[in-house]
């Protein structure tokens, strides 16, 4: 009943506006046909009064105009509380059409008066122009007045409802990644800037193939980390598409270090354009849980469906004697031939040589038990099906390219000492991803130990198209290394690719451990779990009913996604929305972002016509000018082999000599 007197109430006040706009029209009339009106015989003395004081006074009818003015603005404030019209079918070209000819037939007739014709004639003239302007902009103010209390009706995607204001200033600091943008909100084109102020809270970019995610995103995480003198560990998918963006970069860049970085590359495919490194070298493993990291990356790297079956006998013997073997050449000989290469050749040993080996020195005499009571209990079968776990996986890493990267010692892993920084990319390929991505995973797992501690330059580790590679330890990264200034950057199209590779538990921790994400097109769960990430808003809602009387129209409020999930699968190219997380001093009101990332297109396009290619790191050319590349890889791979044998010969022989160990060879 309130809501109804409301109503009414607002109805008499519009009304009157009317009837005030009406008598401005008559009072028009009256003055400007004045004498027309008197041979009528029409003559109201006291009206004649109070307009001539109003004249005098305030110069009302000092032209023609103002009288008319006043008609309007009184017209048009009665039309904002109409109740509308029985027409539904109401454009914005008929009221134009409507305001056109009104304002031309209202405002425009003063000229009919002068015209050469009768008093009265002009007069009824000059009444008919008025009276059909003013009919006419009388019903394109009630129809205009309809459509803009209906606005929500034209926006049939909820576009303005799901907009809303997002940063606009540029926060910088010496850690900051930064990154232009435009975004609408309240029908405007708006300029703001996403600010990853603490990228040491780890960032996650997703993305279908296609949206932009390493073009807008991962590319200028490389770019600005380098300018601001980090150290970075790079995991480039698709060689050399990443890597030549950071050897450019770094030699732009040079100066912004104190010591100036290195850079460093891993590849298989050319060993030419690629460093060697030993990843389990000997000084860097201090105890045998080190080799234990190092044989759990390789066996799960090569055998994605193992990392849901942790704990399981089958998974974890192999697992287990690769340990033995690469700590086992790590004290042979002050681990002379502590190499990845070393422990396949000696693994694919006759096991009846390889155990009373391990079995002879006292700390692996435990890891081999299981092995040994086995094969001294006659369970062949076993035992061959514990040592085929670890021999057919790993003779797929038999290559003298990955051997002869594997071997040498042109770095070391910590690439964040800060008296020798490094950039450091690692290559894989799409078409031998299988084979090289548990060589490269080895130096992740190795990376992430030697780089998460104190006192270390600031460093990044930027790892794109995650799941083609089982990066051991990355949930533990993420969750301790932000005190150590180490940035982790993560690319992958999609969260179920995640789920699929590391396992629902180890997903879930990366995924709600990050602090930074962003997020072009993506669907079904994912989107999902963005859009609850993203959480809601209070929006509007409109409902129309129309009947023969009238057309009314009820607006209710409610919380609803402030992102939803149909919004995300349908993102354009370039387009991204995300949440960032601050900082005590640096505090950011606004943390979610929906945004396209701007892109200079034409300014990127230049420069990269002038990178240079990365140069060519390891010559093998001889005095004579001769390539021997292919030799040395050949001499370097039998040498391995030789090297192995040699070891077992002497550690049998020695095995055979010593009184308290001959009885672990079994005739």
């Amino acid at each position: 009943m309130a809501q109804e007197d409301d109503l009414r109430g607002l109805a008499k006040v519009m009304e009157f506006m009317r009837a005030i706009s009406i008598l401005f029209v008559v009072i028009n009339i009256y003055w400007f046909c004045y004498q027309s009106i008197r041979e009528m015989g029409i003559n109201i003395g006291v009206v004649d009064k109070i307009l001539l004081n109003f004249q005098n006074t305030a110069g009302l009818f000092s032209n023609i105009l103002w009288t008319k003015l006043f008609a309007v603005v009184f017209l048009a404030l009665s039309c904002l509380g109409t109740k509308g019209v029985k027409e539904e079918k109401i454009t914005w070209n008929k009221i134009y059409v409507f305001l056109f000819f009104g304002f031309i037939f209202f405002f425009l007739n003063w000229w009919i008066l002068e015209l050469p014709l009768p008093l009265v004639a002009n007069t009824a003239f000059y009444i008919l122009t008025m009276t059909i302007g003013y009919i006419l902009l009388l019903m394109a103010g009630l129809w205009m007045s309809r459509l803009l209390k209906n606005n929500l009706m034209d926006d049939v995607f909820n576009l303005e409802n799901e907009s809303f204001m997002q940063e606009t200033r540029l926060m910088e600091n010496e850690y900051s990644i930064n990154l232009p943008t435009k975004f609408w909100y309240k029908k405007k084109q708006h300029s703001g800037w996403i600010n990853v102020v603490n990228p040491f809270r780890a960032t996650i970019v997703l993305g279908t193939p296609g949206s932009g995610k390493s073009y807008a995103v991962v590319n200028n995480f490389i770019k600005e980390q380098i300018s601001k003198g980090f150290a970075l560990y790079l995991y480039d998918y698709k060689f050399d598409d990443l890597s030549v963006i950071a050897y450019n970069t770094m030699l732009k860049h040079i100066d912004k270090y104190k010591v100036a970085p290195k850079f460093y590359v891993i590849n298989f495919d050319n060993p030419a354009k690629s460093h060697r490194c030993n990843p389990i070298a000997p000084e860097f493993m201090t105890d045998i849980s080190d080799a234990y990291e190092a044989s759990y990356t390789i066996m799960l790297n090569l055998n994605k469906s193992w990392i849901q079956k942790q704990g399981d006998f089958f998974v974890e013997s192999p697992i287990i004697l690769l340990a033995a073997i690469i700590w086992y050449l790590k004290i042979y000989n002050e681990g002379e031939y502590c190499t990845f290469p070393h422990a396949i050749e000696f693994l694919n040993k006759r096991y009846e040589d390889i155990f009373p080996i391990l079995t002879s020195y006292p700390e692996l005499e435990n890891y081999l038990s299981p092995f040994m009571d086995a094969w001294q209990g006659g369970a062949q079968d076993q035992l061959q099906g514990q040592i085929a776990s670890a021999k057919i996986p790993l003779s797929r890493m038999i290559s003298p390219q990955l051997y002869w990267v594997m071997t040498g010692n042109d770095f070391t892993l910590d690439i964040n000492n800060p008296k020798e920084p490094k950039i450091l990319c690692v290559g894989n390929n799409p078409d031998r991803q299988n084979i090289y991505s548990a060589a490269l995973g080895l130096y992740n797992s190795r990376i992430v130990k030697l780089i998460n501690k104190k006192g270390m330059l600031k460093s990044s580790v930027v790892i794109d198209e995650l799941p083609t590679i089982y990066f051991r330890g990355l949930d533990n990264l993420i969750a301790t290394a932000r005190s150590n200034k180490v940035a982790v950057c993560l690319g992958f199209q999609d969260f179920s690719q995640l789920n699929r590779d590391y396992g629902d538990k180890e997903s879930k921790v990366v995924q709600n451990t990050v602090g930074n994400i962003f997020s072009g097109q993506v669907v079904g769960e994912s989107a999902k779990t963005l859009s609850d990430r993203f959480g809601k808003v209070l929006q509007k809602r409109q409902s129309m009913t129309i009947n023969r009387q009238d057309k009314s129209t009820s607006i209710s409020t409610q919380m609803d996604s402030l992102i939803p999930a149909s919004k995300i699968s349908n993102l354009t190219q370039g387009m991204f929305v995300g949440a960032v997380s601050d900082n005590f001093d640096e505090r950011i009101d606004q943390k979610i972002f929906h945004a396209e990332i701007v892109i200079d297109n034409a300014k990127v396009a230049a420069e990269t016509k002038a990178y240079q290619k990365i140069p060519i790191l390891t010559n093998f050319i001889d005095e004579n000018g001769n390539n021997t590349m292919d030799v040395d890889i050949a001499e370097n791979y039998k040498q391995i082999k030789q090297d192995v044998k040699d070891i077992v010969e002497q550690e049998l022989e020695r095995i055979k000599n010593d009184e308290n160990l001959k009885h672990l060879i079994k005739e």
